[in-house]
């Protein structure tokens, strides 16, 4: 069988091209209709009132069900009232009459009810998928400055539990409503019926009212804090299920313990706070309504024993006033979801509203047939824009096309920095970096990104398999292409000897594999989408140094004609170099070849001398 190679890049100017075309997969999932409106002046409610009318439609149907049914149910206790006064005092209809009117109401009230939850469950979550695809979209935006400072657990509980808060209300809400307005109709009814009566019956509901407000307020403040320090238990959990090596090496678990623990104690008294205040007002908003029973029994029958009322009338108040029980039980409900899915909507405009620092300019153009030519021009940059100390300060370097150079310098000395800004990961604070002529912040990222290729030295891989893993770049790769990615790589001798081969699925971030094998699958990555320009930030810093000379064999090839960036401490590694330029104090400090450095710059053997040091230490503790 004939072993596949990977085609070098080519050495001489690439045909001429038109357009930038990507090669990632595009996404084929429906965007949502309708985000959330920018305008902060706004209630949480008005700024996500633009998903709600994306589906007005099906909403509205499932809302005037309802209405219907909610009529046809109010109008069994009219003909109550009229059986009772017809049928039984007077005998002028038959009581079969009202018997079918009654049992024909019922069925088609079912029948609608099941149409409209039915319609009301898919609303919310066409809602709920349109929130989540909303953030989730918004986090792919945003610069790495953003992810430097903010926590992954508290990204998680926003894109869950505080998505379905919001969701909840803004379908169930107005279905309560919908069903609290049975109060009007009802009360329209007892109006015909008895003017007096109905306004006793009604007398309650102010103080309904007032109870309500009350409740809205004071509970606002607590779902805050409750959301709050569930996202801080999320956080808790998800270091710790992402750290757990790190956590049991240091036999940590009871510390661990002790710090959910108490996370989960803030959140108990959060949740014992909500309890107390919905303890004290929802029994009043639920109860109040029944005193409107006693008051219609006390002057109700007073009018019945003098005669003028009939004793179906006072029936079918009664009735009235007990289906307008379900309603108010739910509206301290409503309030509660209410005042969380406020609270809720607030954290997730935080990160909405949160604009990305690194974006396309108006006027960015694609990058088409990259030469590879790069060249960093007085450069100053911090990671705090607010930092008055630099991690590159006055950085010049240039790189011709398809050369390498080896990046060296001691720990902090600002070398993976410069992988970061040529793929525009952070921008420059002074000065700029540039791609074959052009500043890297006047060209679209995605043609950017596609032509600077980047092996970093703490590999990620995904919970997939080893195939896809390669592919990820570019998954319309055929096996052949990713096989003779990874002999270039120096990974398909231990890929092969897996259980399933390339369709092995590696465990969550790639730990079923050593260090050193998710770094020859990471250089494999970067390798099949052939980039014109190569960044090895350390990549095979974890790798032994008999197997990193057969991933340098490989590499001499692929390098050939391809601008290569190498950021090394390996003298091994180094030697991949046409040239090697050494940082100190922020800034490049002598650039040459490697033998006229070792001889003219003391401080160069000096970092090389201590890299050898820190390798003999790792190589004694594996």
């Amino acid at each position: 069988m004939k072993t596949p190679t990977l085609r070098p890049r080519p050495s001489g100017p690439a045909e001429s091209g038109t357009e930038f075309v990507p090669i990632a997969e595009v996404a084929r999932n429906e965007a949502p209709p309708a985000g959330i409106d920018p305008d902060k002046s706004l209630s949480w409610l008005r700024r996500a009132l633009p998903i709600m009318r994306a589906h007005k439609g099906i909403f509205i149907t499932s809302l005037t069900l309802s209405f219907i049914g909610l009529i046809l149910q109010v109008q069994i206790p009219n003909l109550l009232n009229h059986a009772i006064s017809n049928s039984i005092e007077k005998h002028t209809v038959g009581l079969s009459y009202y018997v079918w009117w009654i049992v024909g109401l019922g069925v088609v009230g079912g029948i609608l009810g099941y149409i409209a939850r039915l319609f009301l469950f898919e609303t919310a979550y066409d809602i709920e998928y349109d929130l989540r695809n909303i953030i989730y979209e918004h986090l792919t935006k945003m610069s790495f400055s953003f992810y430097d400072r903010v926590q992954s657990g508290q990204l998680i509980s926003r894109a869950n539990s505080d998505i379905r808060s919001v969701q909840m209300y803004m379908t169930f809400a107005p279905l309560i409503l919908v069903q609290c307005s049975m109060a009007v109709v009802a009360f329209g009814f007892m109006l015909s019926i008895d003017v007096p009566l109905a306004f006793v019956a009604m007398a309650t509901m102010p103080f309904v009212y007032w109870t309500g407000v009350r409740m809205r307020k004071s509970m606002f403040p607590v779902s805050w804090i409750i959301q709050a320090r569930l996202a801080d238990v999320a956080t808790i959990v998800d270091e710790n299920v992402n750290g757990v090596r790190v956590v049991k090496s240091f036999a940590a678990e009871e510390q661990q313990l002790r710090s959910l623990a108490g996370a989960a104690e803030r959140v108990q008294w959060g949740y014992i706070k909500d309890a107390d205040l919905r303890a004290r007002f929802t029994p009043m908003v639920q109860n109040l309504p029944q005193l409107g029973l006693a008051l219609v029994l006390l002057f109700g029958g007073y009018m019945v024993i003098h005669g003028s009322l009939g004793i179906g009338a006072i029936l079918a108040f009664n009735s009235y006033l007990l289906m307008l029980q379900a309603p108010f039980m739910m509206l301290g409900m409503l309030i509660m979801m209410g005042q969380r899915a406020a609270a809720s909507a607030d954290r997730i405009y935080e990160i909405l509203d949160e604009q990305p620092t690194v974006t396309d300019s108006a006027d960015a153009v694609d990058l088409v047939d990259c030469r590879g030519d790069v060249r960093f021009r007085h450069v100053d940059f911090a990671y705090d824009a607010e930092a008055e100390e630099l991690v590159l300060a006055d950085f010049d370097l240039h790189v011709p096309p398809g050369q390498t150079v080896a990046i060296v310098g001691r720990t902090g000395s600002g070398k993976s920095t410069v992988a970061r800004l040529l793929t525009r990961f952070y921008d420059v604070k002074h000065g700029s970096v540039e791609l074959d002529g052009h500043d890297v912040r006047d060209l679209t990222l995605a043609s950017l990104r596609a032509n600077v290729g980047v092996v970093l030295d703490e590999p990620f891989l995904f919970s997939v398999s080893v195939h896809d893993n390669i592919a990820y770049g570019k998954p319309s790769a055929t096996r052949q292409e990713i096989v003779a990615a990874a002999v270039a790589a120096g990974a398909d001798e231990f890929i092969t000897q897996l259980a399933d081969g390339y369709d092995t699925v590696v465990g969550e971030r790639g730990y079923t594999l050593s260090g050193g094998q998710r770094q020859r699958i990471a250089i494999a990555r970067t390798l099949l989408v052939n980039p014109p320009v190569l960044v090895l930030d350390d990549a095979t810093s974890a790798i032994d140094v008999q197997v990193e000379q057969t991933i340098h064999a490989g590499l001499r090839g692929t390098m050939e004609g391809r601008t290569t960036l190498i950021i090394a401490h390996r003298l091994s590694t180094i030697s991949l170099a046409d040239r090697v330029v050494l940082l100190d104090q922020h800034k490049v400090v002598a650039d040459g070849t490697h033998a006229e450095l070792l001889s003219s710059t003391p401080l160069y053997a000096e970092v090389l001398a201590q890299a050898a040091e820190f390798e003999a230490e790792e190589e004694g503790d594996r």
